[in-house]
């Protein structure tokens, strides 16, 4: 059934883009591929018609619904009846709404995903956001996952735009096999799209009459980014980390193929939210501010959020609470990448970790080792202790980062010390009936 799904799919989505022509735009990477693609759509639509895949739709099956317009069908076989139904519609009849840009996340958990979905839906802007160790299990090494995920800008044509980040050495390994036109985007000096003078504003709250008074504050990402000796500052409220500022230089660097100024690429990011599960500041109990970065964790994801934590500076006794949560699918590289998280923990400023998993036990072990004191440590086997220890060990004013791979359920952490676990449906991951009953 669903091998016959997704080939009716395909034949309809290719169908539909032959007949519509949108411009589609491609995103990937082993991490930022979400947080680009909100970024990319909040700038684009504040002067175009466009689309882009709704939660986690970016394999063989999500990016055809997303080019049809439509909502998984499940296990229903009336609602993929409907789906297709739309489909045809859409090729009998001309919509003159369909959106003139398409925006595309795609994922590869196997070799060929890319490949695949690239054909079905050929790209006029590829971006690749970085290349990591994730999906090692498929891809073996990071050979294999680049030579994977290159394929969202190695397929473009001439008059096409590879938007590559400048900082990630193996992406820009890839500027010898390009035809296209390429716009580079990151920190460093010589990045066309080019970010400077990052700084987190905000977090110093003054906890006064409510809990809830630091949602008062506007806060954020704030940097200057230039192009073409041209530079706007760019503010990203309610965003928490580097990684916003990356996914909003990714936006940039499209919205400037298209031919947007920087001052309107300013006003329209403005609009740009984290998405859930994402460095996502959210007020937790005690007077306590959480940064739930729960959607996923790789080695490099989990390190950046670390750099973060080190860059905030809070005041006099107040304290950065870290809680990690076994990284998954690393194969055989597991092992070692969990113990070089827990170095890099040790040099973090943090006051305590708390570790969740087998594996995050060698991340404890190895901050121990590199001076974190034992007293500061403490390691479960479950995120369910976990989260009893973490609600009785906060203080008001503390900080706290959670982070882990997705089998891992670190929302539910979150969930246990969110100060509204009412709005966890609108706040969190992974909240549908399907993921509270794993």
């Amino acid at each position: 059934m669903k091998n016959l799904i997704e080939k009716l799919l395909a034949i309809f989505a290719k169908k539909i883009i032959k007949k519509y022509k949108p411009d589609v735009i491609g995103i990937t990477g082993s991490v930022g591929k979400t947080s680009a693609k909100e970024a990319i759509f909040s700038v684009l639509a504040y002067e175009y018609n466009v689309r882009r895949n709704i939660k986690s739709y970016n394999n063989e099956i999500g990016v055809p619904l997303t080019i049809i317009g439509e909502k998984t069908g499940g296990k229903s076989l009336f609602l993929w009846l409907k789906v297709f139904y739309k489909a045809v519609k859409l090729l009998i009849f001309k919509d003159e709404s369909y959106p003139k840009i398409l925006i595309l996340e795609m994922g590869a958990d196997k070799i060929g995903d890319i490949k695949y979905l690239v054909d079905l839906a050929p790209l006029k802007i590829g971006v690749l956001t970085a290349i990591a160790e994730t999906h090692l299990q498929a891809f073996k090494d990071l050979k294999g996952v680049l030579k994977e995920k290159e394929k969202i800008v190695t397929e473009l044509p001439k008059d096409g735009f590879a938007i590559l980040n400048y900082d990630d050495e193996n992406v820009m390994s890839l500027g010898d096999k390009l035809k296209s036109k390429i716009i580079t985007f990151g920190f460093g000096q010589d990045a066309n799209v080019r970010a400077g003078d990052l700084l987190f504003s905000g977090l110093e709250q003054d906890f006064c009459e409510t809990q809830y008074q630091w949602e008062c504050k506007i806060w954020g990402t704030n940097f200057k980014v230039t192009y073409n000796n041209s530079s706007v500052p760019i503010f990203l409220p309610h965003c928490f980390g580097k990684q916003p500022a990356y996914a909003a230089l990714a936006a940039i660097s499209v919205a400037i193929a298209y031919g947007m100024n920087l001052v309107d690429i300013s006003e329209a990011l403005r609009q740009y939210r984290s998405p859930n599960g994402r460095m996502k500041l959210i007020a937790g109990i005690k007077y306590t501010l959480i940064i739930d970065d729960t959607y996923n964790s790789s080695p490099l994801a989990a390190k950046a959020a670390l750099e973060v934590i080190k860059m905030i500076k809070l005041s006099e006794g107040k304290r950065k609470i870290v809680v990690l949560g076994d990284m998954l699918e690393l194969g055989e590289h597991s092992g070692q990448a969990h113990r070089e998280l827990g170095f890099k923990v040790a040099e973090s400023d943090i006051d305590y970790l708390v570790t969740v998993g087998a594996e995050s036990k060698l991340t404890a072990q190895a901050a121990e080792e590199a001076g974190l004191l034992k007293s500061q440590i403490e390691s479960f086997d479950d995120n369910h202790k976990a989260g009893i220890f973490v609600q009785n060990l906060i203080q008001p004013g503390d900080l706290i980062l959670i982070k882990g791979s997705q089998g891992v359920r670190m929302e539910k952490i979150v969930k246990e010390i969110m100060a509204e676990p009412m709005k966890a449906k609108r706040l969190l991951v992974r909240q549908t009936g399907e993921w509270e009953n794993r």
